[in-house]
């Protein structure tokens, strides 16, 4: 039988794989569209995805009691994107997702406060290791703080509540069902605010990419709602930086973006806490 961590860990190599390829989307797009109308784009496409995807399975799996949660959810994860897309262009992908990678840092003391998952003395230390990592990278007082390392440490904090919040969706609804509320709210959000600078989109410049970032999105988050039936939100949110090593190489081979010392360093201190909070993890269920 195929345990429950090693499951989440397939679903993960997927979100993987999705969210490098939405940031390489975000990096091309961002040069003609504004992060507004990428948001718009991303949600319009996804929610095409799921319709279709819908009239073979089945609208049943939409029925949820809990609407108000995936409103919640679904703003708060808006927010954060809006952050994460407007960073793109400012910083180095590598150190975007050095600087996200501090979300399971927020995401293990929010699930222990909302959901009361369990802090252990190894999680403690593993998160200590990451906040370690974050100022590594960010270096408050040595460097200055610039607009890119805001927001995408802003964004970081927006994911892990909305990480969160998939937790307890997702032992009531389907990942399907959870994306479906997610781009029905998100669509109006995006149409508003990309109203102000609105460009229509070339189809041939800008079409691929738009079509890649809207399917990306949808299969993030599945991969993401899936994983989150099998494992504890804060061992999903762990899993989700083994994509460092990744991005790190796309940001060298197609943009030439070198690696700063202390993105690596810092990077190396947060992956050590998360091979940490896994390890526990699997000791637990060992133990169960």
């Amino acid at each position: 039988m195929t345990s429950p961590v090693l499951g989440a860990g397939l679903w993960m190599m997927g979100a993987l794989a999705s969210f490098t390829t939405m940031a390489i989307c975000g990096r091309e797009l961002s040069a003609d569209l504004s992060t507004s109308q990428i948001m718009f784009w991303r949600s319009a496409v996804a929610l095409v995805l799921i319709v279709l995807l819908l009239q073979v399975i089945g609208w049943r799996q939409l029925k949820t009691r809990v609407f108000r949660i995936h409103a919640f959810r679904a703003i708060v994860h808006f927010g954060a994107q809006f952050c994460w897309f407007y960073a793109i262009p400012l910083i180095a992908l590598a150190e975007l997702f050095a600087i996200e990678f501090t979300m399971p840092i927020w995401a293990a003391i929010l699930a222990a406060l909302l959901l009361g998952e369990r802090m252990t003395s190894l999680r403690i230390f593993a998160i200590a290791l990451g906040f370690a990592g974050a100022m590594v990278i960010i270096r408050p007082g040595v460097a200055e703080v610039g607009t890119g390392a805001t927001l995408a440490l802003v964004a970081a904090i927006g994911y892990a509540l909305a990480v969160i919040t998939v937790r307890v969706l997702a032992q009531q609804d389907s990942p399907l069902c959870i994306l479906f509320y997610m781009t029905l709210v998100q669509l109006p959000i995006g149409y508003g605010l990309a109203l102000e600078s609105w460009v229509w989109p070339d189809p041939q410049t800008n079409g691929p990419w738009i079509i890649l970032v809207g399917f990306t999105g949808c299969s993030a988050h599945y991969c993401m709602a899936s994983a989150m039936r099998l494992a504890e939100a804060t061992v999903v949110v762990t899993m989700d930086f083994m994509r460092l090593p990744l991005i790190a190489l796309v940001g060298y081979f197609l943009y030439n973006e070198e690696l700063e010392i202390s993105v690596v360093v810092g990077a190396a201190l947060v992956c050590a806490g998360i091979y940490l909070i896994v390890r526990d993890a699997d000791r637990r269920e060992g133990d169960a």
